[in-house]
């Protein structure tokens, strides 16, 4: 049985989506401000955050970053009427699993939520928009949420997330080659991490988890990062 955790303001939306999965056998607690929503948190060990943006007091997004402070395995979906880029772009730094619009598709909301994984945030540093969009679409579609930069800038940005592990190109604008993954090493030298190349010569691959030269195929990368969540350590709150 899953724990949902469902934040909105708009609580007969969220009583009907919450009768919803506990017809499915799973457990769902409504909730309407994310202050509310962070106090459950620190008792309750749910497995999925669903949570509007636009709300009086604390937003979507902020819900979303100080859920993550407390609970860093949370995977969080938002689902919204009203999307304001800057407001998403600030959820999506702390890496989503979903943004769904308002009459949310039940079917695709289902099929969603029974793939979604606890401690399943990757980081994909990857500068090739159609590369990037498709490999997270592959990750979503295996539960995992997804934090995304094209830069070396943009992978200083991402925010104090913890992910289980790093998918990077050794070639992305900012800096020299290997310059994102020299970072991110620093920034979590324990993280299990895997280069997307074309040049597997640009730069030193001491300590990384594998290797993959492009072209490479999206479902053998899946797979070493099924195995390397299946090891992951985890977090008790």
């Amino acid at each position: 049985m899953r724990q949902y955790l469902l934040l909105d303001d708009n609580v007969a939306f969220a009583e009907n989506l919450a009768e919803i999965l506990r017809d499915g056998g799973d457990a769902a607690t409504v909730v309407t401000s994310g202050d509310e929503a962070v106090r459950l948190a620190r008792t309750t060990r749910f497995d999925v955050l669903l949570t509007d943006m636009r709300m009086p007091g604390m937003s979507g997004a902020d819900a979303v970053h100080h859920l993550r402070r407390v609970d860093p395995g949370l995977a969080a979906v938002v689902i919204t009427a009203h999307p304001r880029q800057d407001d998403l772009e600030t959820a999506r730094r702390e890496g989503l699993l979903a943004v769904l619009p308002k009459p949310v598709p039940i079917p695709t909301l289902v099929e969603l939520l029974s793939g979604a994984r606890r401690d399943g945030l990757v980081v994909l540093v990857e500068d090739d928009p159609a590369l990037s969009d498709n490999i997270a679409e592959l990750l979503r579609g295996r539960g995992f949420s997804c934090v995304t930069a094209a830069s070396v800038l943009d992978a200083d940005r991402i925010l104090c997330v913890q992910p289980f592990a790093a998918l990077v190109d050794l070639r992305v604008p900012g800096g020299p080659d290997g310059e994102a993954l020299r970072r991110l090493r620093a920034r979590y030298p324990h993280l299990p991490t895997f280069v997307m190349t074309a040049y597997p010569d640009a730069a030193p691959l001491d300590g990384t988890t594998g290797v993959f030269s492009k072209p490479f195929d999206p479902g053998a990368l899946m797979e070493v990062l099924e195995t390397a969540h299946a090891a992951r350590p985890t977090h008790a709150l």
